[in-house]
């Protein structure tokens, strides 16, 4: 079995790609935090990167052991992905479009909505990589389940309470009699969790009071998941794993540009059957992406 590498950049939705991949490699792995020393040296990555200079002194990095691999997901990661792979001499893979580096891994896993080149080395997937493992956190009632997830605002979204507030009064209504299940995340703020409270769900995870994540559950046991657009992780698992119709609720653009590379991926995920994007109607839409499909095209 190979034993590799795991860089993090703290990220949690970027260290599950990775994870991700090594469970379905049947790899073990270890994890290593990993960060620049400032900002600059992030800023130096790009240029060195570019003349082929690869020093670890950029890099807030600890003792390393001999690994076979090693994998990075995130932009704070990937030159550190090569330079640890070209010190110990060993494969370097990288779980999403690498933008603003040489394309020189050895092996790149590029999302569709990234418009990647058509090159030996990348491999084009539809969604995030994801690996899915219930902990039985959530055991739904007798009743049929439905499961919601709340994430928060990000670069591209901000959460409108008034419109989540719209959203829970029609999951209420539309599915009475089932019981409803619903969990925050990292992001969400304040407010949202506070509005999550007040509406007396059946099952409430509010992850600032709880930091526990009911999503793999839930796509085992509900009926149907529905999921903010701000996240492609969470997007990504819920296609990826169990029987759930995955619904999308929109959020409201920050942006004067209403296409961005979530509104990208989860429409072209609609049109491929895999979700549906909430649009005052119920449509039940739960095929299911296969990740070993790539990993059987892995050679490295």
């Amino acid at each position: 079995m190979k034993h590799v590498l795991i860089l993090s950049d703290g990220r949690m939705g970027h260290l599950n790609q990775s994870i991700a991949f090594a469970k379905t490699m049947n790899y073990s792995y270890d994890i290593l935090d990993v960060k620049f020393k400032n900002k600059f040296c992030k800023v130096l990555s790009y240029v060195f990167d570019t003349l082929s200079i690869y020093s670890k002194y950029l890099l807030d990095i600890g003792v390393l052991q001999k690994y076979t691999m090693v994998i990075g997901t995130g932009s704070n990661t990937y030159y550190a992905t090569k330079v640890m792979a070209k010190v110990m001499g060993v494969k370097s893979v990288v779980m999403m479009f690498p933008k603003g580096y040489r394309l020189n891994f050895d092996l790149i896993f590029a999302q569709s909505h990234d418009n990647p080149p058509k090159q030996k080395n990348i491999l084009e997937i539809p969604a995030n990589f994801s690996y899915v493992e219930p902990k039985g956190i959530y055991v739904k009632e007798k009743k049929k389940s439905i499961g919601v997830v709340i994430g928060g605002d990000n670069s591209i979204f901000k959460m409108s309470e008034k419109n989540l507030s719209e959203q829970f009064d029609f999951i209420k209504t539309y599915y009475k009699g089932y019981a409803l299940a619903i969990t925050t995340s990292p992001r969400t703020s304040t407010e949202v969790e506070m509005l999550v409270a007040s509406y007396d769900f059946d099952y409430e995870v509010i992850f600032s009071k709880n930091p526990i994540n009911p999503i793999p559950d839930f796509l085992e046991q509900c009926e149907t998941v529905f999921i903010t657009a701000d996240s492609t992780s969470m997007i990504s698992e819920a296609i990826s794993y169990g029987k759930s119709n995955v619904i999308i609720l929109p959020l409201e653009s920050t942006t004067k540009d209403s296409e961005n590379k979530f509104t990208t991926f989860i429409k072209t995920l609609e049109k491929e059957g895999y979700l549906h994007i909430f649009d005052g109607n119920i449509q039940n839409k739960n095929r299911k992406i296969d990740f070993t499909q790539y990993t059987k095209q892995v050679q490295i």
